[in-house]
């Protein structure tokens, strides 16, 4: 995967991510696969309900959930290629501007014959500070990906 480094953020706030998601959502040339990349616990699901407005979101429960022209994804539980063809991700995406993947970044090869043509492929690595007075706050990394 070949990355190219678009903008960043640095120490942001969890109170600053909803002007992340606007920046990015200006940014981004629709439509946009976006791999969230960070480790477990760094705000990849709350930085997702921030940009999909979106206060029920739980992956939790599903693997994908749809939330008007946006599509969001968590494969933490996925373990193998197999299970990405089951979900026929081509019939979600359908008229939608925004494809998120949690833990996606693994799976990128085999996400490509999945996704249209069409979407432009972004990674989204989120990285969370030592705390500063108790209060921690994250650095954002947007970068466009390709696979050569």
């Amino acid at each position: 995967m070949n990355q190219k480094e678009l903008r960043s953020w640095r120490k942001v706030f969890e109170s600053d991510l909803g002007h992340i998601a606007y920046e990015l959502k200006e940014i981004l040339e629709k439509p946009a696969l976006i791999l969230l990349d960070g480790q477990m616990g760094v705000g990849k699901t709350t930085f997702c309900k921030v940009f999909l407005d979106e206060s029920t979101l739980s992956p939790t429960y599903s693997v994908l959930h749809e939330a008007g022209s946006s599509l969001h994804a968590d494969f933490y539980r996925i373990k193998n290629r197999e299970e990405i063809l089951h979900l026929e991700l081509s019939l979600y995406l359908e008229r939608k501007d925004y494809f998120l993947i949690e833990w996606g970044k693994s799976f990128y090869v085999s996400l490509l014959s999945e996704i249209p043509d069409e979407f432009c492929h972004y990674l989204l690595e989120i990285v969370e500070n030592e705390p500063i007075n108790g209060v921690t706050t994250r650095d954002f990394k947007l970068f466009a990906v390709s696979e050569d």
